[in-house]
């Protein structure tokens, strides 16, 4: 299990990982179905509200106007384990 920074919840990792192993660009609603579809039992107003806050930290980014997402180089450097997760935690 990487190290996560205090204000990552475990459903983050879930969300980082399955947009990167499965190469995806898509919104909030699709997201949610596909995880549950995979076994992954998480709430559509969680997906929203980790979506938002994932990006607000970079770690994916909008795709489009429509609501895509996608994991950004950042994500993809914290999933690799390349990035220290300090460089995460937001200043006090």
């Amino acid at each position: 299990m990487r190290p996560r920074p205090e204000w990552m919840s475990l459903k983050d990792g879930l969300i980082l990982e399955f947009l990167r192993e499965h190469d995806l660009e898509l919104p909030a609603k699709p997201l949610y179905r596909n995880l549950n579809r995979h076994g992954h039992e998480i709430g559509y107003s969680t997906v929203r509200l980790r979506l938002a806050e994932l990006e607000e930290n970079g770690l994916i980014e909008k795709v489009d106007e429509a609501g895509y997402y996608q994991v950004s180089s950042k994500g993809r450097a914290y999933l690799d384990g390349e990035l220290d997760v300090s460089d995460l935690e937001r200043p006090e």
